[in-house]
Formats: structure tokens, sequence, C-alpha cells
């Protein structure tokens, strides 16, 4: 016998359904639609009871079920909404592509990111009429086989050149994990952002100065952070012809190998330094100045290029004045810029301090633990190391940076400001695992786990660019239009269109997406 449920969705929609019980299961039948407000849940269920028989409990989909002179609504779409998503999409060139599933799982994924099978739920949810979930996963095997993200990937770089700046690019990583147990050539247990144990891969991202997508890599699980860089802006060097750029990227990049690699590729980098490498660059600063320092206080000096006793000797501390970096005079160094931070200091201080009472508490026995920081231990007895907790405590509030730009090229403060855009490629990390909810994967295979990437990818790109065009988060842009319905009713035999009134949240997003006044 047939009912009417309703279902909460991962939207936090509800959903109404047709179903039957089937072997102590629901089948359903039909999926009439989700409402997002009480007026359209009760629009909803009335049309769900109008496909039953009155009085009975057996599914009727003739519209003779329905009492004379009644309208039927026969279709809603969330008309608004997808126009605004496949406009998004046609501006930044993937069209391209030339695949409606592949274009149909990326603008599914900004809506309401979930599994590639429940993408088609959220297509029909949203009146969209649909692939199948065979063809669905024939995409993934194309999104790898036609090269789908080399083309997305090219249309972004197009957009950027025109709408953005790619003469500053940004680059970093993050884990993406699994909800398997074991390894295999790809999914490896490594190190994990979030401490889990799991089998994940490392993504490596490069975003412009404003965090939109230019490129992305995938690689096993168990790799160095430092080996990501290189093959990402080499694959991106490649693909566009570039030979001239900046590169930003925090500490966890920062090697002698990664810096000669991009110095010898003729790109210019401005890389995190560690605030370990600051007693010897600051070796000439600390000796005539002191360790007080100013707020805002820059000193613009040079940091050996590979870390050893001999190499130590490029600053030189008899000499009171700070050397500017020459490539052609230091070959042994890089350009380094240190700057103090009143607010950086205060939170230094802190950490510091819990670090010590951690090691008091270690070496008073009152803590089992592993070693921490300023705990030694010497013929197996534990100490604390007050001698590295007052370097420690001189060098709070500085932060450093290396270089190969010349102070004549990039004054200091661009290069420390270059830096602080990192935070663009942070939260396009962030949109990707939360918003667009990259994690966790089910794919077993490399293929599908590319795929899967490269459709994260061409959603971030449309969810930068509407965030971008209209100064909104994507969940509001989504949150807002997603109410707006065109409904289809039938009133004696004749198709009639209705539609939800623009509101001005709503005409405000498509005012700023479109020059032209919006009209609805």
């Amino acid at each position: 016998m047939a009912f009417v449920r309703k279902v909460k969705t991962a939207s936090g929609a509800t959903a109404v359904q047709i179903a039957e019980r089937v072997d102590g299961r629901d089948r359903v039948l039909e999926h009439l639609g989700s409402a997002h407000t009480d007026a359209d849940l009760a629009a909803l269920l009335e049309t769900a009871r109008a496909r039953l028989h009155p009085g009975q409990a057996e599914l009727s989909l003739s519209p003779a079920a329905v009492p004379a002179g009644h309208a039927v609504i026969t279709g809603r779409r969330h008309v608004v909404l997808w126009q605004v998503l496949a406009g998004a999409y046609a501006r930044l060139g993937f069209d391209v592509v030339g695949d409606d599933a592949f274009k149909q799982l990326v603008l599914a994924r900004v809506v309401e990111p979930t599994s590639k099978a429940d993408s088609l739920r959220v297509l029909a949810e949203l009146g969209i009429e649909h692939a199948s979930l065979r063809t669905v996963f024939r995409t993934l095997k194309r999104a790898g086989a036609g090269g789908y993200r080399d083309q997305v990937a090219a249309a972004c770089f197009a957009h950027a050149s025109t709408a953005g700046d790619i003469s500053l690019c940004l680059y970093d990583v993050t884990t993406l994990y699994f909800e398997a147990e074991k390894e295999d050539d790809l999914r490896k247990v490594g190190y994990s952002k979030e401490r889990r144990v799991d089998p994940q891969v490392v993504v490596g991202l490069l975003v412009d100065r404003g965090g939109f997508p230019l490129e992305i890599g995938c690689f096993e699980g168990n790799t160095a952070e430092t080996t990501t860089i290189l093959p990402i802006i080499e694959a991106f060097q490649e693909r566009h012809g570039l030979s001239d750029f900046v590169v930003v990227a925090d500490a966890g990049m920062l090697s002698a190998a990664n810096l000669a690699a991009l110095d010898e590729a003729g790109l210019r980098f401005i890389v995190g330094s560690r605030v370990t490498k600051a007693p010897n660059d600051l070796a000439s600063h600390f000796r005539w100045h002191g360790d007080a320092f100013g707020e805002g206080q820059v000193i613009d000096t040079i940091t050996p290029r590979i870390t050893t006793r001999a190499a130590t000797a490029v600053n030189d501390p008899a000499k009171r004045e700070e050397p500017v970096w020459d490539p052609q005079v230091h070959d042994r160094s890089w350009r380094a810029v240190w700057a103090y931070s009143t607010k950086r200091a205060l939170r230094d201080r802190k950490t510091l301090t819990l670090q010590e009472n951690k090691a008091k508490a270690v070496v008073a026995g009152e803590k089992a633990a592993r070693t921490p920081r300023f705990v030694t231990i010497k013929n197996g007895s534990r100490s604390l190391d007050q001698a590295s907790l007052e370097r420690a405590r001189r060098l709070v509030g500085l932060k450093g940076y290396v270089t190969n730009i010349p102070a004549a090229v990039m004054p200091a403060g661009e290069v420390i400001a270059s830096y602080h855009e990192l935070w663009h490629v942070e939260a396009s990390f962030r949109m990707s695992k939360s918003d667009l909810r990259a994690r966790p994967m089910y794919h077993h295979t490399r293929e599908s786990i590319e795929a899967h990437l490269t459709i994260v990818f061409a959603a971030l790109a449309v969810a930068r660019h509407l965030q971008d065009t209209t100064g909104l988060s994507i969940k509001k842009i989504v949150r807002t239009l997603r109410p707006l319905q065109q409904i289809t009713v039938r009133i004696a035999g004749h198709e009639h269109l209705a539609a939800d009134p623009l509101t001005e949240p709503a005409r405000e997003i498509l005012e700023a997406i479109s020059p032209s006044p919006a009209t609805h």
C-alpha cells in the first residue's frame, strides 16, 4: 500500500515522497521534491495526497484521480539558482568540456556536497533533468581519459589572466582521508593535519592572489609536503608557457632543494622562514642593537642557502650595517626579511609559557609523555633546558620571510604583504573541505580519485567566482536563491507557469552578477 512520507535531507530541507512498504523497508515510488519553508512543505504534501485515490492508499498518477476543478502541480524547478550556477560555469569557460553529466556533478556539489550517486537526488530536487547513475560513473572515467582537468585548468587560467592577477601565485597542501582501512599504492597513512590515521592522499593547490584556483595535484598519502610544490609549479608552467611569476608558500615548503630549483627555473619566490634561523640571520643585529624590537620593526638581511656550520658565516656580526642582498655577490645566501609584531609576541609568549609548564611537569614526573620541547635527557635524568627556553624568549614576535627578489624590485613591506596573502589559499582549502566537502572520499581507484578532485576543482572555481562577484559566501548565495521556484501547474488540461517573486537579497545577487537590472 502506498503512503506519503517526509524525510530530512542533508541540507536541512524536508523531502516529500510517495513510497510503499516492501519486506519491511520503504521503497520510494516517486520523489516529489524538497521543501525549505512551511508553505513549500504544505504544497508538496497536498500534491502528494492528490496523487493517491481519495480515501484509498493506492498510488495513482492519473490526472483523473484529482477532483474536478482542482489545479495539479506537475513540475518544480529552482530555476533562478540553476541559472546563476550555470551562468558562472559558462562564464568561466567550462562548457568547453562538453559533458552535461560533468557539469551537473560540478554544480550539484556547489548546491549540496554529497556522493556522486546522491547528487542525482540534489539535481532532481532542483528540477533538473539529469543523467543516469550509469552515465555518472562513465563520466568519472571520461574525466581522466578525456583530459577534463587540463581543460578546466586552461579555462581557470584564462579567467584569472583577465579578471585576476597571476603575477603572484599562492601554494599550499592539505590531506584528504578515505573511509577505508587498508592502504594501496596511492592511499597511504601519512602525516595528517587533523591527526587522523586513515589512508589519505596529499593534495597541492595553486591559486592566484585572490584565492581563485589555478592548478591542483594529487600525491601518495605519505608524500612529504616539501616534495609537492615543484611538480605542481612545473605542470603549471608547462601548461601555460610561463616563466616569470612569484610563488608564495609557507615554511613547510622551505627546503634548500626547493628554493634552488625554483630559482634555477627563473621563478621568484617568497617562503616563510623558521624562527630557529633567526639567531644566525640576525646575529649582527643582536650584537649591535640588542633583542628589543619595536612594533612593525623590519630587518632586511640575508640567510644562508644551506644550513651548515660553514654556511652560517654569510652574516658577519663584526659589521654593524646589515648586508643588502645581491644575487651576484651573495651567491651562498638568499634575502631574508624579519619583522616584529607585538600581537605575535603576546601569542608566542603564551605558547612558550604552556610549553614551559609542560616541560616542568615532565621533569617533575607529574606528567608522563614523550620528551617535549625544553626537556633534555642526560644519563637517564630529565632536566629543563633553560638555555633553549631563553633563546626562544628572545625571538618571540619575530616572523621571517625568505626570497630571491632583490630589495630594489620588491621592498620589504611588499614581501611581507605578499606572504600574508596566503590566507586566500587556506580559505580555498577550507571551502573545498567544508562547503564543497572534498573529504572523506569513498573512491577506490586512482582514476576515480583524480576525477573527484577535478570535480571539486571546478566546483571551487565556480564558488570562488560567485563569491568574488557578489561579495557573499557561496552558502548564503545558495540559501538565498534556492527557495525561488518556477512551478508548472495543470489547470483544465492546460499547463501554466507560476514563479516566486524575487526577494530583495536575490535581486541584489542577480544585479551583482549582471550589470543590467534583474528581471523575473
